[in-house]
């Protein structure tokens, strides 16, 4: 079993700057400065691309982990996929989708993830991990849409 969730964020940002800044490395690790999340191996600088994989390490609710994630597919500049190939997750799967609006850009996150450790993960998927990750993306949106 998993949890499903769906994040739309609008921006005024055209959808091919959205999209790099999307898969750019640096900007993920300026987005997530306060769980102190950088990357380690695999594309550890600038844009990550199809078949390419990406090792986090990171900080959170005061546990140290190390993540693997995988890009899967990449139809540029509309959407990418990717999901983790190692970490602390059962599954973690990542939908990222960029649609030309009338003010600009809709982004569309869609995470499906499974916690480990059976029914205890089950629990803390619905008490705090599914609400903690969709507030980690929409920071992480602000961050990619704010103009520079």
């Amino acid at each position: 079993m998993s949890v499903h969730f769906r994040v739309e964020t609008n921006s005024d940002l055209p959808p091919e700057l959205l999209f790099r800044r999307s898969l750019s490395v640096d900007e993920h690790v300026a987005s997530m400065a306060a769980s102190g999340e950088r990357a380690v191996g695999g594309v550890t600088a600038g844009q990550i691309a199809a078949g390419q994989t990406v090792t986090w390490k990171a900080r959170h609710f005061c546990v140290r982990f190390s993540m693997t994630s995988l890009v899967t597919e990449v139809d540029h500049p509309r959407r990418f996929m990717d999901h983790q190939v190692k970490g602390p997750f059962s599954s973690f799967h990542h939908i990222h989708t960029f649609m030309p609006s009338a003010a600009g850009t809709l982004m569309v996150d869609e995470i499906a993830f499974a916690a480990p450790c059976g029914m205890l993960g089950r629990i803390a998927e619905r008490l705090f991990l599914a609400r903690y990750l969709r507030r980690l993306i929409i920071r992480r949106n602000e961050f990619l849409c704010r103009p520079r």
